[in-house]
């Protein structure tokens, strides 16, 4: 199963409903290819439930910069169009399985302390 692609140009779009993951990563660096067989695997158990997407910092780095993420892996989960949680480096499968289940099970909390919308983003210039 192939994971979905985002775009600076789609980023905003893409985040802004429901639970989505998105995985900032390059084809060059070592640890994000060993997160891509978790990440389709966790689609797989959690497709319907949480959108899981790469975002590729090299071909696509407006976004990057503007969360400044200055070291990939790092992996966002937005709820609605607001970030939620960050992590950066490879991640096992299970631990990212209990980050997505905390926000499916009590999505209350996803909303309670926003950090960072996506459509804030293109208005801050």
């Amino acid at each position: 199963m192939s994971l979905s692609i985002s775009t600076d140009s789609t980023f905003a779009e893409n985040t802004k409903n429901g639970l989505v993951f998105v995985d900032f990563w390059a084809s060059w660096c070592g640890p994000c290819q060993m997160m891509l067989p978790r990440l389709q695997n966790l689609d797989e158990k959690f497709a319907g439930k949480v959108t899981i997407m790469k975002h590729n910092v090299d071909e696509e780095p407006e976004i990057a910069g503007k969360f400044g993420i200055r070291s990939i892996p790092t992996m966002m989960l937005f709820h609605d169009g607001k970030m939620v949680e960050t992590v950066i480096g490879v991640q096992s499968e299970e631990s990212l399985a209990t980050l997505f289940n905390k926000y499916i099970t009590d999505t209350s909390t996803s909303t309670s302390n926003p950090r960072i919308s996506p459509d804030s983003l293109n208005s801050a210039e």
